[in-house]
């Protein structure tokens, strides 16, 4: 077994375990949000300071972030001809699903995947970026249909903290600033939480999403969410390595963590967007759980082909 392979297993392993918790009752289905709120408000923002302000900079600025902008408007535009043009879906549906055919898990899933796989957490920052600071407020701006400010719609990012953990270690990178080790040590305490707690509730949510009440159908939504299901589990991916290994010429770990990003499922904060603004909520929810579900092997047989 190489050693990518028994990288995945380990975090397989830890996310089976979330869903053991939640079979055997130990917590319950609601305790993943509790999880999933201390990973992305304390633990992983605290994960990705440490790592990308004491990263080498050529590992934030690598190929690998042109690759994702590639695939992510690539599947995209694929969904949204075929949704606007042949299903005549509106343009707020057609956002939500392209939402859900492009936009990654980079926070729950791809810290872990860039830090135990990859063996370097600032690898995944750019594409954790690229999705907070341009497609979030330009699909924010479609789905408000006008009636937010462009203003409030590029300051939302920067609520999220994940964004203001990036950008602050981002400014330490380029500055050479270093934090004394008094400072530091609380944070790196708090970021070796980041990985076990969000697989953690990662197996958790996959056992509420099995018991969870189903949403209301759609007309003739079902085709949607093949289309974002394909586009997302297999396209994407295979556009991501084309563009990486034929058109950038990469090799090594930068092809296996373009390929591999590009592999990962669709982010779970694709469906607040759809209940937020209530447009799509069953196609993001579905498109979630499937994705999610095929990406492991998925990924895993990346790992084991590029590692």
């Amino acid at each position: 077994m190489s050693g990518v392979v028994a990288a995945f297993a380990a975090l397989v392993s830890v996310a089976v375990l979330g869903y053991i918790i939640g079979v055997t009752g130990l917590l319950k289905a609601s305790d993943e949000l509790v999880l999933s709120r201390l990973a992305f408000f304390v633990a992983t923002p605290a994960l990705m300071f440490a790592t990308v302000s004491g990263a080498d900079l050529a590992s934030l600025f690598s190929p690998v972030l042109l690759t994702e902008v590639v695939a992510v408007v690539c599947t995209q535009l694929a969904f949204v001809l075929v949704a606007m043009l042949a299903w005549r879906r509106t343009a707020r549906e057609a956002t939500i699903g392209a939402l859900a055919s492009s936009y990654v898990n980079a926070g729950n899933l791809g810290v872990p995947i860039s830090l135990y796989v990859l063996g370097d957490a600032a690898l995944v920052a750019p594409v954790l970026l690229f999705q907070l600071l341009v497609l979030t407020p330009v699909a924010f701006l479609i789905l408000d249909k006008g009636s937010r400010s462009v203003r409030a719609a590029l300051l939302l990012p920067f609520r999220n903290p994940l964004t203001v953990a990036s950008l602050l270690g981002l400014a330490f990178a380029i500055s050479g600033v270093s934090l004394p080790v008094m400072v530091m040590r609380p944070i790196d305490l708090l970021g070796g939480a980041a990985v076990p707690v969000a697989l953690l509730a990662y197996g958790l949510s996959l056992y509420g999403a099995r018991r969870a009440p189903a949403t209301p159908e759609g007309n003739g939504v079902g085709k949607d969410i093949a289309l974002a299901v394909v586009l997302k589990a297999f396209a994407q991916p295979v556009i991501g390595y084309v563009t990486a290994r034929f058109l950038l010429h990469l090799e090594g770990t930068q092809l296996l963590a373009a390929t591999l990003f590009a592999a990962l499922p669709t982010a779970q904060n694709i469906y607040v967007y759809a209940v937020t603004y209530d447009t799509g909520r069953r196609l993001a929810r579905s498109t979630i759980l499937l994705t999610t579900g095929l990406s492991i092997p998925i990924m895993t047989a990346i790992g084991a082909v590029l590692g």
